[in-house]
């Protein structure tokens, strides 16, 4: 994560847990001042949810995938081919559905999935 975006996060958290500690003071205030204007529950309540609102976004953490992948031997690129024309496949034309790469050849649209042949 770079420095600045660190820094901006927590200007963030700090700002956003000072809006959410203002909206709690002004609906305790509407809250108890409700007793002389009921409407003033509607502005209490309002008040509230927006504070939880915040506070819920400041405080949730962003979801980290992280995926390892370990060789059992020296990698070394090989061009893929279209298995219905034979067409050469850049590696813009590869997609990842659930896991699996799929690629569209450019000139005959045919979808197929990229496997590994085995070495032996």
């Amino acid at each position: 994560m770079k420095p600045f975006t660190n820094v901006t996060m927590n200007l963030k958290t700090a700002l956003g847990a000072i809006l959410v500690a203002i909206l709690f003071f002004f609906g305790i205030i509407f809250a108890l001042a409700s007793v002389y204007a009921p409407l003033r529950l509607i502005v209490a309540a309002l008040l509230f949810v927006v504070g939880f609102g915040i506070a819920y976004y400041i405080t949730r953490k962003p979801k980290t995938v992280i995926q390892q992948l370990e060789l059992s031997g020296r990698m070394s690129a090989v061009a893929i081919k279209c298995p219905h024309c034979s067409a050469s496949i850049g590696a813009d034309r590869i997609k990842i559905v659930d896991g699996v790469p799929y690629a569209t050849c450019s000139y005959c649209q045919h979808t197929f999935e990229v496997t590994e042949e085995p070495k032996w």
